[in-house]
């Protein structure tokens, strides 16, 4: 039975900017033919890999702005006297 591959941990995991920078590389590789096919599966599997790394920190970035954005919200909101919270 084949395993799923393990994720690896927060300190073995690539920057967001790193990542992405190695799936560029991937994708100039496999589009030169310098990969065989069994290097280029191997590759295209690390690809993927890293864009699902990439989408759960764009997915954190995205959550945290939305978090800030609403304590921002809750700031202008609460201290202004009742003024609507317009800006």
């Amino acid at each position: 039975m084949g395993q799923a591959p393990s994720k690896p941990s927060s300190a073995e995991r690539p920057t967001f900017e790193d990542a992405l920078a190695q799936v560029e590389s991937i994708i100039e590789r496999i589009e030169s033919g310098e990969a065989g096919l069994e290097e280029s599966l191997r590759e295209y599997e690390r690809g993927v890999q890293l864009l699902t790394v990439c989408r759960e920190q764009l997915a954190a970035a995205r959550q945290k702005v939305v978090d800030l954005t609403a304590k921002l919200a809750q700031g202008t909101d609460g201290g202004s006297g009742g003024s609507g919270g317009a800006v």
